[in-house]
């Protein structure tokens, strides 16, 4: 860990709320649009701790920091944070004109664009230790976790999107468990690929092409954004996490060790919130 060794404790609090702060505009959405919207926001806390459980137990390739709420050496909060992601690329990716089946692709990039921001940040507040040091690879976090980041969102959406678009029981009932069950098995698969399969000389270069193609994939099929009306919540995830980032950030001075984690942070900030601007236009005419 960072700093002094009292100063992360209200870092970690006010982290985790945040994420419950979160939970609660999916929560209120999932709540308002039917059962299976909800069952799609607690198979993904399901499938957050699941995977970090079994992704610790699988690789042994980092540690938590103790949070307030621990199931065994996870989080709670970071089982829900997966789910919220989940739930908020999905709901804006759905609100686009991208094929269906490239939806996935959206999602897991929409996730990196959070993650390029929070994890140098928040392994120097001890959140979670790579066990690395601060100078390895992404100032201190492994490029493999920028993959497994887009492979964790890809297979749940993914798998849930298979029949999600029935209506009937199977749509309902069948999709949450599809994307539980097809996310755990592509995350430990590609977990196992990256770590046991692929020469350790080409790691970086396999991570590399994986995203490059994901965006060109993406930018080729030229998608029109906002083209449904999309929640409210579809930005207030991305921007909480962002905002606490860089005001934690730069009020513990964290983010500015090396400088261009704060140019990094202001950039996916940026980013996400150019994304999410037409969003003004339809959220005034819906309840979120």
């Amino acid at each position: 860990m960072a700093g002094n060794v009292d100063m992360p404790t209200i870092y970690f609090l006010l982290f985790e709320l945040i994420i419950y702060i979160q939970l609660a505009f999916c929560l209120t959405h999932a709540w308002k649009h039917g059962t299976a919207n909800l069952l799609r926001l607690l198979a993904g806390i399901l499938f957050g701790v699941s995977l970090e459980l079994a992704t610790i137990r699988q690789l042994n390739a980092y540690e938590y920091g103790r949070f307030l709420i621990m199931i065994l050496d996870v989080p709670l909060c970071i089982g829900i944070a997966w789910s919220c992601i989940l739930y908020s690329g999905m709901e804006f990716s759905d609100g686009s004109s991208l094929p269906y089946f490239a939806r996935p692709v959206l999602d897991g990039l929409l996730a990196l664009n959070i993650d390029l921001a929070l994890d140098a940040v928040a392994i120097r507040f001890g959140f979670w230790d790579w066990g690395q040091g601060l100078e390895f690879q992404y100032f201190g976090v492994p490029y493999a976790n920028f993959w497994a980041w887009f492979w964790v969102i890809f297979f749940f959406s993914l798998g849930y999107r298979l029949f999600a678009r029935q209506k009937d029981w199977v749509g309902i009932w069948i999709s949450p468990l599809l994307g539980l069950f097809i996310g755990l098995a592509g995350v430990l698969g590609t977990n196992a690929l990256i770590t046991f399969v692929i020469p350790w000389a080409l790691h970086d270069w396999t991570v590399f092409l994986t995203l490059t193609l994901a965006l060109f994939l993406v930018l080729v099929l030229r998608p029109r954004l906002h083209l449904a009306p999309v929640p409210s919540l579809a930005f207030w995830v991305p921007f909480l996490t962002h905002a606490y980032i860089l005001l934690a950030g730069l009020i513990s001075g964290t983010i500015r060790n090396p400088p261009f984690l704060l140019w990094m942070g202001m950039g996916m900030f940026m980013a996400a919130l150019l994304l999410h601007r037409p969003m003004r236009q339809h959220t005034h005419h819906q309840s979120s």
